[in-house]
Order: C-alpha cells, then sequence, then structure tokens
C-alpha cells in the first residue's frame, strides 16, 4: 500500500472508531498533536484516540484533497462529529519504511464561510 493508500485506511478506520486496526497503524514511538495536545509513544496516543471516540457517537470523515512526498501524506479533511458540530482540519501523517504512522499533527482551520 502506498503512504496515501496507508493514510485513507487510518482515516476510515478512524471514523469507523476502530481502535484496534489503529493499533497497528500506529508505530511505539509515534508523536500525536493537535491544537491541545502532545503526547508521545503509541499507548499515550490510543488512550487519546480512545478519549475521541468515546466523546463522539458518530463521525464523519471527508477528504477534500491530498498531498503527499516520500515520507508524508497531508489530508485536508471535513470532520463531523455527532451530525453537527463540523471541523476543518489538516492532518499531516508521517509513515517510517514499514508503513507505520511515525506521527500525526493535525491543524484546525475553518471552512470557506466567513459565517
Amino acid at each position: 500500500m502506498s503512504n496515501k493508500e496507508l493514510c485513507l485506511y487510518y482515516l476510515e478506520k478512524y471514523a469507523a472508531k476502530d481502535l484496534s486496526v489503529i493499533d497497528d497503524l500506529f508505530s511505539d514511538d509515534i508523536v500525536l498533536r493537535d491544537w491541545k495536545i502532545r503526547v508521545v509513544g503509541k499507548q499515550a496516543a490510543l488512550r487519546e484516540t480512545q478519549k475521541n471516540f468515546e466523546a463522539a457517537d458518530s463521525i464523519e470523515i471527508d477528504v477534500l484533497s491530498t498531498y503527499e512526498n516520500e515520507d508524508t501524506v497531508a489530508a485536508e479533511l471535513k470532520i463531523t462529529v455527532d451530525n453537527t458540530e463540523e471541523l476543518f482540519v489538516v492532518d499531516v501523517i508521517t509513515f517510517n519504511p514499514f508503513g507505520k504512522i511515525t506521527s500525526i499533527r493535525a491543524y484546525l482551520g475553518r471552512g470557506d464561510s466567513l459565517t
């Protein structure tokens, strides 16, 4: 699988709240960072992911665009939580040579609407 395909697979499994697959995708030394938290290590990243899953009844992820280089994929996303909250996010996901995610850096933005 290409890194782009791995990224899209990760996002699909994230939306499905499939922690067991995400566990397989994370490297042991993963760094997870967004606009609220920064954690290092697989267990800490899985705990944060589980918290997100527990806080939402549903997660829908629309991939608006992707950009890829040798070991990184940036994905522009529209995330809808519980059919009401819309988040516009760019995830920058880095992979090691074994296809494991070594970092996810998430940046919160806004949609095109000025409201």
